[in-house]
């Protein structure tokens, strides 16, 4: 079973939920944390890992001969994103932008261009006991993380249970972190900003057809829209986790939360089994 969990915005709670179930299912059985929030993974913070492996991630990208490019221009034509510019001489190129479609490569009518891999960031294993955290790490200056987030999607084991930490927001990063999971935990708070993220984010989610719950972080702290939202909308509230200043300052120094404040223990093992129902109504429905 993959859980992804996921949050409209940033700053919800969302690592700090998966951290902690993570952790309390390690406790019995092999489990895998993916943190594809790859602009800002911090899963590590909370976790004490010995580092077993780190790869390298990379997207084929052009590199043009000159000696035989007659700057016909074909290959800036074809490019949506301009990652290649002819302008009446030798193209310039700006790999940071490529996709690595190879449509460039394609339609040069004399083979002057052809592909190399350009590195995007890395992807670190890491192993605690019987948890594995598996993070991607995007380097800086580039703009796309779905390359390197699909690299740590392919660390899901075939057989196992793997929890994924998304990136926050509803946009192409998130959806190739959720891609065929089994259902999304999205965890939100009660305020006005954090009830208009998770409007988008269920759409987004549904968009998916995914099975969805919502978490609802520091759910003393503001009002009951969120939960009226939820029960109009027809999602589940898999659990509330209040509002505590305890809460904030185990996060501030890197402690899981279950270890700080271990009377939490009950919640996330129903918020689990709750999780676990919504997967199994989710393959029922498909």
């Amino acid at each position: 079973m993959i859980v992804g969990v996921a949050s409209g915005k940033g700053g919800t709670g969302k690592t700090t939920v998966a951290v902690n179930l993570a952790l309390i299912l390690a406790e019995d059985r092999d489990t895998t944390l993916l943190d594809c929030d790859v602009e800002g993974p911090n899963c590590h913070i909370f976790l004490q890992t010995e580092t077993r492996s780190r790869e390298t991630v990379g997207i084929p990208g052009p590199v043009v001969d000159d000696v035989r490019c007659t700057a016909c221009g074909a290959c800036s034509q074809i490019c949506r994103y301009h990652a290649i510019v002819s302008l009446k001489g030798r193209p310039l190129l700006f790999p940071e932008l490529c996709h690595g479609c190879g449509g460039c490569m394609l339609v040069c009518p004399v083979e002057a261009i052809q592909e190399v891999s350009f590195e995007t960031g890395t992807v670190e294993t890491g192993v605690c006991g019987r948890l594995t955290l598996v993070q991607g790490r995007l380097d800086v200056g580039h703009p796309m993380a779905p390359p390197v987030i699909r690299a740590v999607r392919k660390h899901a084991p075939r057989d196992g249970l793997t929890l994924i930490d998304s990136p926050p927001g509803t946009a192409c990063p998130v959806v190739a972190a959720l891609r065929g999971v089994d259902c999304v935990v999205l965890v939100a708070e009660p305020t006005p900003f954090g009830l208009h993220d998770l409007g988008m984010a269920v759409e987004t989610v549904r968009l998916l057809g995914l099975p969805l719950g919502v978490v609802v972080n520091r759910a003393d702290a503001g009002d009951s829209r969120v939960l009226e939202a939820c029960a109009e909308r027809g999602v589940p509230v898999l659990a509330e986790i209040p509002e505590d200043r305890r809460i904030a300052e185990a996060s501030s120094r890197g402690i899981p939360l279950l270890t700080a404040l271990p009377e939490f223990r009950p919640l996330f093992a129903d918020m689990w089994q709750r999780i676990v129902d919504l997967a199994q109504g989710g393959r029922a429905e498909s």
